[in-house]
């Protein structure tokens, strides 16, 4: 009896061993032996060997240092040939990498957002002593800085609207940048302005500003006899074909 015909798998379903019955003899049950293909070394007998020792599971590596782990060879007889690879390239056999020079600007996914508004600069490369002290500056404004994260590159002193909306005075903000501040400028609608502040008085002519103060046709005619933005509603519309 030859158990290696006739015993169901027995040396596994793969195909990574192979199996032998030193003694066919019926006398003899369970010891056919099966032998590792990629390590003839390595056998079992009555039973598949265990022919894969991967080292890297677990990862071994610092995973702290974003350390990634290879097993060139993952037979049983192989062991210590593990390899540890930081992000940038630097490797080492057997163990971790004792330190990575890692550019937190390159492996953190969006340091600085996903605009085009700012800058990365990690200015400590040496992961193990000095993580999340990347700094974020912004292109408009170098003094504006943030580190660990995003800085707040825009500070547009129009939003809120800070002029008089009741004297229909718009704001406009010429430079957004963080640093700059109270340089907005609230104009009237007859193009009087203010820099840092609403218009005190804006002169408002409710004949212009008025959508149709007098209607569409070309009948009568529109007079605001005080344009002082303290007295709305005061336009007055006179007939064409008789005042």
């Amino acid at each position: 009896v030859d158990e290696c015909v006739t015993v169901m798998n027995p040396c596994g379903t793969g195909m990574d061993q192979t199996c032998n019955d030193p003694n066919t003899a019926s006398s003899s049950p369970n010891d056919y032996v099966c032998t590792c293909n990629v390590d003839m070394s390595v056998t079992k007998t009555n039973g598949p060997a265990t022919c894969t020792n991967d080292e890297c599971s677990p990862n071994p590596c610092d995973t702290s240092q974003m350390q990634t782990c290879n097993d060139p060879n993952s037979s049983p007889s192989s062991t210590g040939d593990y390899v540890c690879s930081c992000p940038n390239g630097v490797t080492a056999t057997g163990a971790s990498v004792a330190t990575c020079i890692v550019d937190e600007c390159v492996t953190v996914m969006n340091p600085c957002g996903t605009g085009m508004d700012q800058t990365c600069n990690d200015p400590n490369t040496a992961s193990a002593s000095s993580p999340n002290d990347y700094v974020c500056t912004c292109n408009a404004d170098m003094s504006v800085t943030k580190t660990n994260g995003p800085a707040t590159c825009t500070n547009d002193e129009c939003s809120p609207n800070p002029c008089d909306t009741s004297q229909m005075q718009t704001c406009n903000d010429p430079n957004s940048s963080p640093s700059s501040t109270g340089d907005y400028v609230c104009s009237c609608p007859n193009g009087v302005t203010a820099t840092g502040a609403a218009v005190a008085t804006c002169v408002v002519d409710e004949c212009v500003t008025v959508m149709n103060p007098c209607g569409t046709g070309m009948d009568q005619t529109c007079n605001d006899p005080n344009t002082a933005s303290s007295s709305p509603n005061d336009f007055v519309c006179t007939c064409t074909a008789d005042m």
